[in-house]
């Protein structure tokens, strides 16, 4: 019976699932799969680890086809370039790279019309139409895009973090949850660290930002509202590609917008103000995704 591996390799983490025909019979979680121009080998090798794991909960070695979603491999210099790197790792006998959206599509809709709006480390919509058309909008990294992602709350709640300090701003709870940590630090040891924080790192700082914004804090509030605004302005910008089609199914992605995070809540909220969208509850596993794509390469 033919293996099957399915993995989404995001700027968080990296996710695997392994399956003999229908069953699952192996799953593993590693460290950040994401593709950056010129990085491709490193994060073939962070997957490869993830996969191994799983292989070996499975009691194998190798599989017959391995796709791997990836974030940051929406382009094809950086697809085949970690393809290639995968390949030389000897993973499975036919090894297929895509982009996470495909993976994301996918699991939420099959090969039917809808948009996913994924927000983790960075952020991107894609929606599939009802004549099988794709359309994106953003997803441009966190230098000319990610917005609502959750590097943009992390960045911005550094921010509001000097000026909280500078007394240039309004006080904030964030400040004092953050220097709390894990690890706890000072103030300029905070600042030390952010000067040279990966993406990744600085997302990690949105569960922060949740934290205060439950607790009723106004400006971890703003940021979340803010957030929430800038992402449904994504997936709204979509909508004229889906013609008459109404209402439109949207799924949420991401681990900035797992269920039980701050994010969603707000997220949910004004998307449902929006007649044309219908918000699905349903869990994506976008790993699950590519797993179906592997069963039918």
């Amino acid at each position: 019976m033919s293996i099957f591996v399915g993995v989404d390799a995001g700027g968080t983490k990296t996710a695997v699932v392994v399956a003999d025909g229908e069953r699952i019979i192996g799953r593993a979680f590693g460290p950040p799969g994401s593709v950056r121009a010129g990085r491709a080998l490193q994060a073939a090798s962070r997957i490869a680890s993830a996969v191994r794991t799983a292989l070996t909960e499975a009691k194998l070695i190798e599989a017959d086809v391995l796709v791997v979603g990836a974030a940051g491999a929406g382009r094809e210099p950086e697809r085949g370039e970690l393809r290639e790197g995968l390949r030389t790792e000897r993973l499975a006998q036919k090894v297929i790279v895509t982009g996470d959206l495909d993976i994301a599509l996918e699991a939420a809709f099959g090969q039917g019309p809808g948009i996913v709006l994924v927000s983790g480390t960075g952020s991107v919509v894609v929606g599939r139409t009802p004549t099988g058309a794709i359309h994106r909008r953003g997803g441009y990294g966190w230098q000319m895009g990610d917005e609502g992602s959750g590097y943009a709350i992390g960045r911005a709640a550094l921010q509001a973090v000097g000026k909280t300090q500078d007394r240039r701003g309004a006080g904030t709870a964030i400040a004092a949850l953050l220097m709390a940590g894990p690890p706890k630090r000072t103030f300029e040891e905070r600042v030390r660290w952010s000067n040279g924080a990966e993406p990744g790192e600085v997302a990690g700082v949105s569960e922060v930002v949740g934290k205060a914004a439950e607790a009723g804090d106004a400006v971890a509030k703003w940021i979340m509202d803010r957030a929430a605004d800038d992402l449904t302005t994504l997936a709204t910008s979509l909508l004229a590609e889906f013609g008459d089609l109404a209402p439109v199914p949207i799924a949420l992605a991401g681990g900035n917008i797992e269920p039980g995070r701050g994010l969603r809540s707000f997220l949910e909220s004004t998307l449902r103000a929006v007649p044309r969208l219908a918000v699905s509850d349903v869990v994506l596993r976008p790993a699950e995704g590519a797993l179906a794509l592997a069963r039918r390469a």
